[in-house]
């Protein structure tokens, strides 16, 4: 008993008094027993202590790693980004990374010629397209190649026009010109990405292990940089805003909020690799104006704000994007709806009045086809924005695949997906055109001049212009564009007297 009572006063490892068991004469079977414990309790102490070490070295390694890379990032990208500087950092890297695609294009092209039966295309299209034409041009095609050879107008039905009609039916189910155009487009060179390249096949060796150290350097540098760059600038707006909103109402206000909107933009811009040619800077739009522009991703706010400032309009969200709403209205004017405000079509229309009305305020920006398209057309644009009045700005804007697919899939991605996709890219580059501000004429509705918009939009950014609406993307079609074809049909054979 007198053995045990010293093992547990003296020898257990919270006493912290190891040295005095060992010192301790003891004989017996049970003092043997004592002094075996001890050396363990030693052994145990020794070896925490190390792993201790070990670990507080790593600590403190990964500490320095951490504020070496904040500083690296900060000096050569944040500041120069929120001032609009550029060190030449993002133009060399472009260089070596174009120099690499064509490297790696070359190889593919190479392999095709030398495969036979490989047939290499530049056109990536099932069906042969030709140039838009009328529904009477190709009527009149059709009946001139049939036996009777009849003039369109004759008031009467030709079996050749069966075969316009099947045509279309085929080319809808096969590859049609409306949902294609919600899906990413599949590029005619590869960009060493998988995601854009569904049928990928072994070219050789030296291009498997180009796209390896690709893969190594998306994920291993430009993410972690990407990701560090996106949370300073979610940050710095939210602190900014939050200060500011507390100001009272002046132009210097407007002057600061105006400034910290354009450096979170700017970071966020430079954090994706972005690069942004903006042409024709005279048409920028003004103060109580309108903005629309082609809608391809949610970055498209950050390519415009990077040049500007606007007043951006939509639902009021929770969580996370409820915190920056919430931040960035209490310093500028920016038009947040309720949910049950949205479905009230004049509450909306006379929010973006009151808004244009003050010229002092910043230009609204709005995204007319109200979901993203994949950046080779635009469809359908909504009246709604074109009833207010004012002055529209219309603004053209077309990325460039080769680099990395801007288009956001909705229906096919989440929000995080998208912006890990974004995040590991290559980089983001696109053209943005500011057109000449229009203004609605007398003689045109609303519907007009939302298409003569729309159409200007089109021919600048080298897109297809659709009559489609883009809630096609999850709606069916309405029973009215059925009819609308039919009633196109009845009037190039009877005339207007059918309607």
């Amino acid at each position: 008993m007198a053995v045990s009572y010293v093992f547990w006063s003296f020898g257990h490892p919270t006493s912290g008094n190891v040295g005095l068991t060992e010192q301790s004469p003891v004989r017996s079977q049970e003092g043997t027993h004592f002094q075996n414990y001890s050396e363990l309790d030693t052994s145990a102490l020794w070896l925490w202590r190390i792993e201790s070490q070990e670990m507080e070295g790593l600590w403190e390694f990964l500490l320095k790693l951490l504020s070496v890379w904040l500083i690296i990032g900060i000096t050569l990208i944040m500041l120069p980004a929120m001032f609009g500087v550029s060190l030449g950092i993002t133009e060399l890297y472009m260089k070596i990374l174009v120099k690499t695609l064509e490297w790696a294009t070359r190889k593919i092209q190479k392999r095709a010629q030398e495969q036979p039966g490989c047939h290499y295309s530049p056109s990536n299209e099932i069906i042969e397209k030709r140039d838009k034409v009328s529904l009477e041009e190709e009527m009149t095609e059709l009946r001139r190649y049939s036996n009777r050879n009849r003039p369109l107008h004759e008031g009467d039905f030709d079996m050749s026009d069966v075969i316009y009609f099947s045509k279309k039916g085929l080319e809808a189910i096969v590859e049609d010109e409306v949902t294609t155009r919600f899906s990413s487009e599949e590029l005619v060179l590869w960009n060493l990405l998988t995601r854009t390249n569904r049928n990928f096949q072994h070219i050789s060796v030296r291009l498997t292990i180009l796209w390896g150290l690709g893969v190594g350097f998306r994920y291993g540098v430009l993410l972690p940089l990407r990701i560090t760059l996106g949370l300073i600038g979610i940050s710095w707006l939210v602190i900014g805003t939050t200060f500011v909103g507390q100001l009272p109402n002046s132009s210097v206000k407007m002057w600061l909020s105006e400034l910290v909107h354009l450096m979170c933009y700017r970071i966020c811009a430079r954090g994706l690799s972005a690069t942004i040619h903006y042409h024709n800077k005279e048409n920028k739009p003004k103060r109580g104006g309108i903005c629309v522009a082609n809608h391809t991703s949610p970055i498209d706010v950050v390519i415009l704000a990077n040049d500007g400032g606007y007043a951006m309009v939509g639902q009021v969200h929770g969580g996370l994007m409820g915190i920056i709403q919430r931040s960035m209205v209490k310093a500028c004017p920016h038009v947040w709806f309720e949910r049950s405000e949205m479905k009230d079509r004049h509450l909306v229309l006379k929010r973006l009045s009151d808004h244009i009305a003050d010229k002092t305020k910043l230009p609204i920006l709005i995204f007319p086809e109200g979901t993203c398209i994949n950046n080779t057309s635009v469809m359908m644009f909504k009246k709604g924005s074109f009833e207010v009045g004012g002055t529209i700005y219309p603004v053209a804007i077309k990325y460039d695949p080769q680099f990395g697919d801007a288009f956001w899939n909705s229906s096919k991605y989440g929000m995080v997906s998208y912006l890990l996709q974004m995040m590991t890219s290559w980089a983001i580059v696109c053209n943005v055109w500011y057109l000449p501000p229009m203004t609605r004429q007398e003689d045109e509705d609303a519907v007009q001049f939302a298409n003569r918009v729309k159409a200007a939009i089109a021919q600048q950014g080298g897109l297809v212009d659709l009559a489609w609406d883009g809630a096609l993307k999850r709606a069916k079609v309405k029973d009215s564009m059925k009819e609308q074809q039919q009633k196109s049909y009845s009037n190039m054979i009877f005339g207007n007297e059918s309607s």
